[in-house]
């Protein structure tokens, strides 16, 4: 395995590689970086491309000395781990993460035999994820009760770093709900049938072995299922502003401006964590015995057939199914405390599942290649899966729409709801952006913003805020971040995603 690959050229060097192809979209060819097997593309538009080319700067004058590889370069050390398949893709939400860049997505094939799978691939959160809760209440039914029902939320809600949930759940429940994902929780009474209809994979992953899942894994799940936990996770209360696709919106059901629905962003807590962790330590040692080589230590992997890529295959569906537990908990939670408020059922209130989207997940999916159809392990992190009209993996109802897709914004922005393309199934794998995505590191956030300042901005805009963690707050405010609205922009111009809704917070509740 070689040392972390440094940039050891100029800007003006590094440049030569890049090749604008059209408004939103650059080749890096290879050559790079040493041992590219295949191009890397990234997606940015005009507005959001001065981060990706200034990161590169950046990291070019510093020689490689300290802090994160730059996204670009990330991009193309992934092109060059064995078994990747077409290319290695960058969306408009892109920065740097641990080994593979955040929004990064690699697509390996499955029945070669040198093919890998990388945690890092997957992220440390898995089955990171966004689903989005209707309802029949307009604005001005809550505008009111505005404070009220985001404290009555906070309450119902355990969130921060340690919170604990208020499900009460033994060692044997969490063996059940490893397994089973959102057919636990439909059995416990915490899901509505329906639910699982409209959740991707519909809420189970079935490769699940919860006997792959560390003991410490399992401890630091117990307390936490049901949690929101802190960083980027929030539950919003959200009004449509603007629809843009009105068949879609319709199908959706929410179609009608200035609607009530709230939107749940979480993942699996210490638990993802833990099995994320556990398998870079059996893969470093797996790697050294099939002498894998990579540019980057952390792009720690096993070949997908070997004992190592199944284990972590089995663990991390257990971790996703506990990321699809917590996030019905929390919308019973949320259901619960809507109904308590308006004094009614939540089945009055409409409050029915739009979808649940994961953004930290590996799959293994059909794709076409080079005219013939493959089963691929698609590695998605911090992007969307977006899959298509008429694509036999979506519900029913989506048919004629194409996948819903969940794009949380920042604290206090707009979020949106995407539907999949024939054009993204081709160029992406089927994936889309997944949020803003950092424009500044969290210690970076830290230093340079006030919490006060940050939290009277919210309350400027009508929006009311429930926080944990203040100090928090600045990791997440807006200005740490991109623009969400140009980052959809990017993959709507690029045909790979369409916009449908555009939703606007009045008030969050934070870890």
């Amino acid at each position: 395995m070689t040392a972390q690959g440094s940039m050891n050229r100029t800007y003006d060097e590094a440049k030569q590689f890049i090749e604008q192809e059209d408004n939103t979209r650059y080749k890096v060819n290879l050559g790079f970086v040493p041992n590219m097997r295949v191009p890397g593309y990234f997606y940015v538009n005009d507005r959001l491309k001065s981060l990706i080319f200034e990161e590169l700067q950046h990291a070019c004058q510093r020689g490689g000395h300290g802090g994160f590889l730059p996204a670009v370069q990330q991009l193309a050390n992934v092109a060059g781990l064995p078994g990747i398949v077409k290319k290695s893709i960058a969306l408009p939400d892109v920065h740097s993460g641990y080994g593979f860049a955040i929004g990064n997505v690699a697509a390996f094939d499955m029945a070669d035999p040198e093919a890998i799978v990388s945690p890092g691939g997957v992220g440390f959160d898995i089955n990171c994820g966004v689903r989005l809760i209707r309802t029949n209440l307009m604005e001005a039914d809550v505008t009111d009760v505005k404070e009220e029902l985001a404290q009555t939320l906070f309450d119902h809600i355990p969130v921060g770093v340690g919170s604990q949930g208020i499900i009460s759940t033994s060692a044997k429940d969490l063996e059940a709900a490893l397994e089973m994902g959102m057919d636990w929780s439909l059995r416990e009474g915490y899901a509505w049938a329906e639910d699982k209809e409209h959740c991707e994979e519909y809420g189970r992953m079935l490769q699940a072995d919860p006997s792959k899942v560390s003991q410490r894994a399992k401890k630091r799940g117990l307390p936490q299922m049901g949690t929101l936990g802190a960083g980027n996770h929030y539950a919003e209360i959200q009004v449509v502003e603007e629809v843009f696709d009105k068949p879609a919106a319709r199908k959706m059901g929410i179609d009608k401006v200035g609607q009530v629905c709230i939107m749940i962003h979480s993942g699996s807590r210490g638990l993802g964590h833990q099995v994320a962790t556990d398998a870079l330590t059996a893969m470093e040692r797996a790697m050294a015995r099939d002498k894998i080589e990579t540019n980057d230590r952390q792009l720690a992997c096993a070949r997908i057939n070997s004992q190592e890529g199944q284990d972590y295959l089995k663990a991390m569906s257990c971790a996703a199914n506990f990321a699809w537990v917590n996030r019905s908990s929390m919308t019973f939670l949320v259901r619960q405390a809507f109904a308590k408020m308006f004094k009614t059922t939540p089945d009055d209130l409409d409050m029915h599942l739009v979808y649940d989207v994961s953004h930290n997940i590996a799959k293994v999916e059909e794709h076409m290649v080079d005219g013939k159809m493959k089963q691929l392990l698609v590695h998605r992190k911090g992007s969307t899966r977006a899959f298509p009209p008429h694509h036999p993996l979506i519900p029913v109802d989506y048919q004629l729409t194409g996948q819903p897709v969940l794009i949380g914004g920042t604290m206090g922005t707009n979020s949106y709801v995407l539907t999949g393309t024939e054009q993204g199934m081709h160029d992406t794998f089927g994936s889309t952006c997944h949020g803003a995505g950092r424009a500044r590191s969290r210690n970076n956030s830290r230093n340079k913003l006030d919490y006060q300042e940050v939290l009277d901005a919210l309350k400027t805009k009508g929006i009311a805020i429930r926080v944990a963690s203040p100090k928090l707050v600045m990791e997440e405010a807006p200005e740490s971040y991109k623009d969400v609205t140009e980052v959809v922009n990017t993959c709507h111009e690029a045909g790979i995603s369409k916009l449908a809704v555009k939703l606007r917070p009045i008030a969050v509740i934070k870890g």
